[in-house]
Protein backbone atom coordinates (compact mmCIF):
# COMPACT_ATOMS: atom_id res chain seq x y z
CA UNK A 1 0.00 0.00 0.00
CA UNK A 2 2.96 2.70 0.73
CA UNK A 3 4.32 1.69 -2.63
CA UNK A 4 1.49 2.34 -4.10
CA UNK A 5 1.06 5.94 -2.16
CA UNK A 6 4.51 6.67 -2.98
CA UNK A 7 3.84 5.49 -6.75
CA UNK A 8 1.06 7.94 -7.24
CA UNK A 9 2.63 10.60 -4.91
CA UNK A 10 5.54 10.98 -7.47
CA UNK A 11 3.23 10.93 -10.18
CA UNK A 12 1.00 13.98 -9.23
CA UNK A 13 4.39 15.34 -8.26
CA UNK A 14 5.71 14.75 -11.75
CA UNK A 15 2.63 16.14 -12.94
CA UNK A 16 3.04 19.40 -11.52
CA UNK A 17 6.37 19.74 -12.72
CA UNK A 18 5.59 19.65 -16.22
CA UNK A 19 2.48 21.80 -15.73
CA UNK A 20 4.63 24.46 -13.92
CA UNK A 21 7.14 24.16 -16.95
CA UNK A 22 4.24 24.54 -19.67
CA UNK A 23 2.97 27.38 -17.37
CA UNK A 24 6.22 29.52 -18.04
CA UNK A 25 6.13 28.57 -21.46
CA UNK A 26 3.19 29.80 -21.70
CA UNK A 27 4.02 33.19 -20.33
CA UNK A 28 7.00 33.43 -22.12
CA UNK A 29 4.47 33.07 -25.07
CA UNK A 30 1.89 35.79 -23.77
CA UNK A 31 4.54 38.21 -23.37
CA UNK A 32 5.80 37.71 -27.21
CA UNK A 33 2.40 37.63 -28.57
CA UNK A 34 1.51 40.56 -26.87
CA UNK A 35 4.08 42.43 -28.42
CA UNK A 36 3.38 40.93 -31.77
CA UNK A 37 0.32 42.06 -31.80
CA UNK A 38 1.53 45.97 -31.28
CA UNK A 39 4.36 45.56 -33.40
CA UNK A 40 2.63 43.40 -36.49
CA UNK A 41 -1.20 44.22 -35.55
CA UNK A 42 -1.33 47.47 -35.11
CA UNK A 43 2.26 49.26 -36.23
CA UNK A 44 3.53 47.56 -39.91
CA UNK A 45 -0.95 47.25 -40.84
CA UNK A 46 -1.04 50.78 -40.14
CA UNK A 47 2.42 51.34 -41.98
CA UNK A 48 1.51 48.57 -45.35
CA UNK A 49 -2.05 51.15 -44.91
CA UNK A 50 -4.24 47.44 -43.81
CA UNK A 51 -5.69 49.16 -41.51
CA UNK A 52 -6.55 53.33 -40.90
CA UNK A 53 -3.75 55.75 -39.29
CA UNK A 54 -4.89 56.05 -35.56
CA UNK A 55 -2.75 58.22 -33.34
CA UNK A 56 -4.47 56.69 -29.95
CA UNK A 57 -3.91 53.29 -31.17
CA UNK A 58 -0.42 54.31 -31.79
CA UNK A 59 0.60 55.59 -29.16
CA UNK A 60 -1.47 52.42 -27.14
CA UNK A 61 1.04 50.13 -29.44
CA UNK A 62 3.95 52.01 -28.16
CA UNK A 63 2.90 51.83 -24.59
CA UNK A 64 2.35 48.29 -24.95
CA UNK A 65 5.84 47.58 -26.32
CA UNK A 66 7.63 49.74 -23.80
CA UNK A 67 5.56 47.47 -20.90
CA UNK A 68 6.26 44.75 -22.45
CA UNK A 69 10.13 44.83 -23.46
CA UNK A 70 10.74 45.99 -19.68
CA UNK A 71 9.28 42.06 -18.87
CA UNK A 72 11.39 40.39 -21.16
CA UNK A 73 14.66 39.41 -18.54
CA UNK A 74 12.24 38.36 -15.76
CA UNK A 75 9.77 36.39 -17.99
CA UNK A 76 12.75 34.45 -19.56
CA UNK A 77 14.79 34.02 -16.55
CA UNK A 78 13.68 30.16 -16.39
CA UNK A 79 14.26 27.81 -19.23
CA UNK A 80 10.97 26.13 -19.22
CA UNK A 81 12.58 23.12 -21.19
CA UNK A 82 9.54 22.80 -23.69
CA UNK A 83 7.27 24.50 -26.08
CA UNK A 84 4.14 25.70 -25.46
CA UNK A 85 1.62 23.24 -27.17
CA UNK A 86 0.96 24.16 -31.10
CA UNK A 87 2.86 27.28 -31.01
CA UNK A 88 4.58 28.27 -34.14
CA UNK A 89 7.43 29.91 -32.66
CA UNK A 90 9.60 29.21 -29.67
CA UNK A 91 12.15 30.45 -27.28
CA UNK A 92 16.38 28.79 -28.61
CA UNK A 93 18.35 27.16 -26.01
CA UNK A 94 20.23 29.14 -26.34
CA UNK A 95 18.36 31.90 -24.57
CA UNK A 96 19.99 30.16 -21.10
CA UNK A 97 22.82 29.17 -22.66
CA UNK A 98 24.39 33.06 -22.83
CA UNK A 99 21.82 34.42 -20.85
CA UNK A 100 23.78 37.33 -20.79
CA UNK A 101 24.14 38.29 -24.27
CA UNK A 102 20.11 37.97 -24.76
CA UNK A 103 19.48 40.57 -21.86
CA UNK A 104 21.46 42.47 -23.41
CA UNK A 105 19.74 42.72 -26.58
CA UNK A 106 16.82 44.41 -24.38
CA UNK A 107 18.26 47.82 -23.55
CA UNK A 108 18.55 48.52 -27.47
CA UNK A 109 15.02 47.51 -27.92
CA UNK A 110 14.24 49.69 -25.02
CA UNK A 111 16.01 52.71 -26.14
CA UNK A 112 14.84 52.57 -29.54
CA UNK A 113 11.10 52.29 -28.12
CA UNK A 114 12.24 55.78 -26.15
CA UNK A 115 13.13 57.64 -29.30
CA UNK A 116 9.95 56.89 -30.81
CA UNK A 117 7.53 57.24 -27.90
CA UNK A 118 5.66 60.68 -28.39
CA UNK A 119 7.41 61.68 -31.97
CA UNK A 120 4.95 59.47 -34.35
CA UNK A 121 2.57 62.00 -35.77
CA UNK A 122 2.01 60.62 -38.89
CA UNK A 123 2.12 57.10 -41.46
CA UNK A 124 5.87 58.25 -42.93
CA UNK A 125 7.30 58.63 -39.27
CA UNK A 126 5.23 55.31 -38.58
CA UNK A 127 6.95 53.96 -41.09
CA UNK A 128 10.44 55.15 -39.69
CA UNK A 129 9.86 54.06 -35.89
CA UNK A 130 8.59 50.94 -36.97
CA UNK A 131 11.99 50.10 -38.71
CA UNK A 132 14.42 51.46 -35.89
CA UNK A 133 12.27 49.40 -33.77
CA UNK A 134 11.90 46.20 -35.39
CA UNK A 135 15.56 45.82 -36.40
CA UNK A 136 16.02 46.05 -32.52
CA UNK A 137 13.86 43.41 -32.04
CA UNK A 138 15.17 41.28 -34.86
CA UNK A 139 18.78 41.45 -33.19
CA UNK A 140 17.54 39.03 -31.03
CA UNK A 141 14.67 36.93 -32.63
CA UNK A 142 17.59 35.84 -35.53
CA UNK A 143 19.88 33.94 -32.61
CA UNK A 144 17.03 33.62 -29.54
CA UNK A 145 13.69 32.12 -31.61
CA UNK A 146 13.33 29.23 -33.06
CA UNK A 147 10.23 28.58 -35.55
CA UNK A 148 9.11 25.22 -34.86
CA UNK A 149 6.22 24.88 -37.58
Amino acid sequence: MKRILIVAGTLVLGAGAVMAQQDIAVQQDNLMRSQAKSMYGVILKMTKGEIPYNQKAVDEAIASLEADVAKIAKTFEVNPKQDVVNATYGSSPKVWQNKADFDSKIPPVQKAIAEVKGKVTDVASLKAAYTAMNDRCTDCHETYRLKLK
